[in-house]
């Protein structure tokens, strides 16, 4: 685990914490060889050079980006499409739970791993 996204992670509110705690522990268990890094002020998610996901804390949710996902279908009021549809988001408020298996599948599919 990258210690500048630990650093990055600690100075959020602590129900991001906890969010963004479960979001990076399923990437970093679903993805093998992923790499964490900070890119654009944002914890970042490569594997082999490409970026797999990212999170971005803002002040009411949390948002989970995936690239590579243009062939994953938009699901209402769960994941929507940014741009031309080849990038998706998740987004979550305090009281939210993740989905581990849906964020899981949907790493899976983007990154070719199912």
């Amino acid at each position: 685990m990258s210690d500048d996204i630990t650093d990055y992670l600690a100075k959020t509110k602590p129900w991001q914490q906890d969010l963004c705690a479960t979001l990076r522990r399923t990437v970093l268990d679903t993805v093998p060889g992923v790499e964490e890094v900070i890119q654009y002020g944002k914890p970042h998610f490569n594997l082999a050079g490409q970026n797999t996901a990212v999170l971005h804390v803002a002040a009411a949710k949390v948002s989970f980006m995936v690239f590579g996902a243009g062939e994953v279908d938009p699901v209402p009021g769960v994941l929507r499409s940014l741009g031309n549809g080849d990038r998706k988001v998740v987004d979550l408020a305090e009281g939210d739970t993740v989905d581990t298996d849906f964020i899981a599948g949907l790493l899976r599919r983007t990154t070719g791993l199912d």
